[in-house]
């Protein structure tokens, strides 16, 4: 398993996210996700402008063993989604934490406060 970033937080899950100015969130599948997924072949990610509710399916990953449904850890709009990979899925495979799916622009910071610590996340996929 690859290095958990710490300054990351964690939905059970296994989404992480990102806090950025102005309540920007920006998500992603964790490592340990992609691992079990295995190589990723498609991906559908929610539209611009389009509001998600926090722990609810707004995005679906495929892989060459199963789908999954992906969850925003958090309630906004979506202001912008990663195109390329929706062009290349495997770039999730290759670097998780840097190929992010989608940012929400959040309608409150609390839902981050949530959301696990890498060390409870570490705890959780280890146990």
């Amino acid at each position: 398993m690859s290095l958990l970033p710490e300054h990351l937080k964690y939905a059970l899950s296994h989404e992480w996210a990102q806090v950025e100015d102005d309540r920007i969130v920006r998500v992603g599948i964790t490592d340990f996700a992609q691992e079990e997924l295995g190589d990723l072949v498609y991906v559908t990610l929610p539209k611009i402008n389009q509001h998600v509710r926090a722990n609810e399916s707004c995005a679906t990953i495929e892989s060459v063993k199963t789908a999954s449904d992906i969850s925003s850890p958090v309630s906004g709009e979506i202001i912008s989604i990663n195109q390329a990979v929706l062009d290349n899925p495997e770039k999730i495979n290759d670097s998780a934490y840097e190929a992010w799916l989608f940012c929400v622009k959040a309608d409150d910071l609390a839902d981050v406060e949530k959301l696990l610590s890498h060390t409870a996340y570490q705890a959780m996929i280890t146990a």
